[in-house]
């Protein structure tokens, strides 16, 4: 039982830090990626992860945002695809 309760200890940490290590310029960009693709035929957990993974993979001094971003950026956009499983 103790060892239950370390592993469901250590793994809220995990997801707790996990959450709170996105900055609140990530989220803003993610959360408008989300806008920019609420009409997109796929779910929305998908649409998240192709949020994130395209946000990862732009530079912190990027101004552009990731609908605008993936537009020069292809090879970026076909590997989120691939990953958050959109295709």
């Amino acid at each position: 039982m103790k060892s239950f309760l370390l592993l469901a200890l250590t793994l809220t940490a995990a997801c707790s830090a996990t959450a709170s290590s996105s900055s609140a310029d990530d989220r803003r960009w993610i959360n408008q990626c989300l806008r920019d693709n609420r009409e997109a035929r796929v779910s929305q957990s998908v649409v998240r992860a192709y949020c994130s993974c395209m946000n990862d993979r732009m530079s912190n001094n990027e101004t552009r945002s990731i609908t605008q971003w993936e537009r020069a950026n292809p090879r970026a956009r076909e590997a989120c695809e691939r990953r958050s499983g959109w295709t």
